[in-house]
């Protein structure tokens, strides 16, 4: 124990005089916006979207994401496994989702996962 009951103050680390502190940096936002806004173009090239638009569509991709995750971990669980693959996440989304929105959702994932298997397979675009 110190003399006096101060505590000793320990030495810092000495900076060349030209280096500044910097200030803490800031902790970055993960949105949907970059992919709202390409599926925006290619649905329509001449439309734009407003932030406060941008942020109510990430909100609304969120709120969707959490409750497919949800439903998707709730079947799991009921089948008694511990992962959930693409059978729970397309069961989930014809709960989730209205008659001919879940019928078209079921297709586009389907097919995004059929794409995403040739790619990841090597037999893209460019082979035979």
């Amino acid at each position: 124990m110190p003399p006096s009951g101060k505590a000793v103050k320990k030495a810092g680390k000495a900076r060349p005089a030209g280096d500044k502190k910097r200030g803490r940096r800031r902790k970055r936002r993960e949105t949907f916006g970059v992919y709202i806004y390409k599926v925006l173009k290619q649905v329509h090239p001449d439309t734009g979207v407003s932030s406060k638009a941008m942020g109510i569509m990430n909100s609304f991709v969120n709120d969707i994401f959490e409750r497919i995750a949800a439903e998707s971990s709730r079947l799991a669980n009921y089948n008694k496994r511990s992962t959930i693959s693409s059978r729970e996440i397309q069961t989930a989304v014809r709960l989730l989702l209205p008659g001919e929105l879940a019928k078209h959702a079921v297709s586009e994932g389907t097919k995004a996962v059929t794409i995403g298997q040739v790619w990841s397979t090597g037999r893209g675009l460019d082979s035979s």
